[in-house]
């Protein structure tokens, strides 16, 4: 009997112990949220301020912090936009060199492939260079289409 006893005393005890922690945890926890609300609030009132809402009441030093403040956020992001253009501008150099290889590769082997051509079939393809007469007119004429024929005529 006194064992129980002894136990029962113990587990009530513990109990005791559990619920005032438990209470001191509460108690913690409120406290917490309380500043957490009150940060939340001032987060929220410089927020409104850095929109340009609620000035009247602010003082000239206030205003001249928030004008810091954007000018200093205003700074970052042009600092952050170049440095995004320059890395652009790297990878389309980077882009550029690849065609400009690629492309000599295609002019080589399309040269290659005219001198098969004209090996195999005895004679050389026309080219514009070589060729005087082109069916193409490349001059700007501006003007209605009968004064390019006599244009042409005259020639």
């Amino acid at each position: 009997m006194p064992g129980t006893m002894e136990r029962y005393q113990r587990h009530t005890k513990e109990v005791q112990n559990d619920s005032t922690t438990m209470e001191h945890s509460m108690l913690h926890l409120k406290h917490d949220t309380a500043n957490m609300a009150k940060k939340i609030e001032l987060l929220e009132i410089s927020k409104r301020k850095l929109l340009g809402e609620g000035l009247g009441s602010c003082t000239i030093e206030e205003l001249q912090q928030i004008e810091k403040q954007l000018e200093g956020s205003v700074s970052s992001i042009r600092a952050r936009k170049m440095q995004v253009f320059r890395e652009r501008i790297e990878q389309l150099k980077q882009k550029e060199k690849d065609l400009e290889a690629e492309n000599a590769m295609l002019c080589q082997k399309c040269g290659l492939q005219r001198q098969r051509g004209s090996n195999e079939e005895g004679g050389n393809l026309p080219s514009p260079e070589n060729s005087d007469k082109s069916d193409v007119e490349t001059e700007l004429f501006i003007g209605p289409p009968e004064s390019r024929m006599k244009r042409a005529l005259q020639k």
